[in-house]
């Protein structure tokens, strides 16, 4: 391993020079097995590393995460996938190990915003994810190793310059970190803050009862948000999140921004969205971006008399208001986490739009009398945490 990297540039072109190296002069806990991991793809990996190892640490499952720009599009652990799930992550055609499970859930719950992603796992990366993988638009993966068979599939991405990171899964950083803003150095302790069941007995609604899934699913959402640009929200079911809400500056917006994405991943289910008719020769990202526009209000225009044609066999039938109201209006048992208290009841009104019924966030605002009360109102279960997540 080596002492430091220089790399092509910094966040942009010309930001330069470039490196990472560590201050103590000692070996970095990584290996460049392949390609040339620029100053973005480092923050994404050792952000999305450290997720996945604490998803791992608290479920005692593989994980896997998607990041883009710093912050997860998608996390989630090697639940079993359902065939409906199968379907609209496109990954019926395949043969899944619980890690490929992890990573399908991770890139399936906002296809959009995971093109071009770069992907962590909590394992060794075995055939089955690495297939996967090889057919997805992705800049790159970090890893604490790789099967032979699995290496050369990635080798193969990208006309052979796929990132591909080997980290050391026994580092462990110092515990104080710093970080240099217009020249200034600030230090802080690092955030080494266990997230467990422990957090989660102070329930201050009516409703006392949050069964064992719905305890893994907020601590999974918890998790998500602490490797979260904040202001953040994450909606979790089944062992993934479904919608994340990410640099916000109103918490509002947080919670309606994650519960839209939650609202697109549930529509996607939707039978007349699972029986679009695409033309063969359709692009993944295509379908993918083409399947946001059909579930959207903007379908009608978006997709007019003409424009059709150029992704389908034949004229879909829309998804109306109505349709997706009644669709939405059976989505239940979802999980929301956020990285700091609630300061209004709106945010409550805006989750159960979405199938919340069970909240972690970490109370101390002076209306939390409000946000209990409308949790009351719906029969959701809410824990006061007592830390915030804020990450930046």
């Amino acid at each position: 391993m080596a002492k430091e990297l220089m790399l092509k540039y910094g966040c942009n072109p010309n930001q330069k020079p470039s490196k990472i190296f560590m201050k103590d002069s000692s070996e970095l806990p990584i290996e460049v097995l392949n390609g040339k991991p620029g100053y973005i793809n480092f923050l994404d990996a050792f952000n999305s590393w450290q997720l996945v190892r604490e998803l791992k640490k608290a479920t005692g499952m593989p994980s896997a995460a998607s990041f883009k720009h710093v912050s997860p599009a998608g996390a989630a652990i090697g639940v079993p996938l359902s065939d409906t799930l199968k379907k609209i992550y496109f990954v019926d055609d395949l043969e899944l190990s619980p890690l490929a499970t992890a990573y399908a859930r991770a890139r399936g719950a906002d296809r959009m915003s995971s093109y071009g992603d770069f992907i962590a796992l909590s394992e060794v990366c075995d055939v089955p994810t690495a297939k996967l993988i090889a057919r997805e638009v992705s800049d790159g993966i970090i890893a604490p190793g790789y099967e032979d068979e699995a290496l050369e599939i990635l080798k193969g991405k990208r006309k052979g310059t796929y990132n591909i990171i080997k980290i050391d899964e026994n580092y462990t950083p110092a515990p104080i970190e710093h970080k240099d803003v217009f020249g200034i150095t600030f230090e802080q302790g690092r955030n080494e803050l266990s997230i467990d069941e422990s957090l989660l007995e102070n329930v201050v609604t009516e409703n006392k009862n949050i069964p064992a899934e719905a305890k893994r699913d907020l601590l999974i959402s918890l998790i998500t948000l602490k490797y979260t640009q904040s202001n953040s929200v994450c909606y979790v079911k089944d062992g993934q999140a479904i919608g994340v809400g990410a640099g916000q500056q109103s918490r509002v917006h947080c919670t309606r921004l994650a519960g839209n994405k939650a609202d697109v991943w549930y529509l996607r289910q939707h039978p007349k969205t699972l029986g679009l008719k695409f033309k063969a020769d359709i692009r993944r990202p295509d379908r993918d971006n083409t399947i946001d526009v059909y579930v959207s209000d903007d379908y009608m225009d978006v997709l007019a008399d003409g424009v059709w044609e150029n992704f389908f066999d034949e004229k879909p039938e829309p998804l109306t208001k109505e349709e997706k109201k009644e669709w939405l209006a059976t989505m239940s048992g979802v999980s929301l986490g956020s990285d700091a208290f609630f300061p209004f009841g709106d945010n409550i009104e805006r989750a159960k739009k979405s199938g919340v019924e069970y909240i972690a966030q970490p109370g101390g605002s002076i209306r939390d009398d409000n946000v209990i009360e409308t949790c009351n109102k719906y029969s959701m279960a809410m824990a006061f945490t007592g830390i915030r997540l804020f990450h930046h």
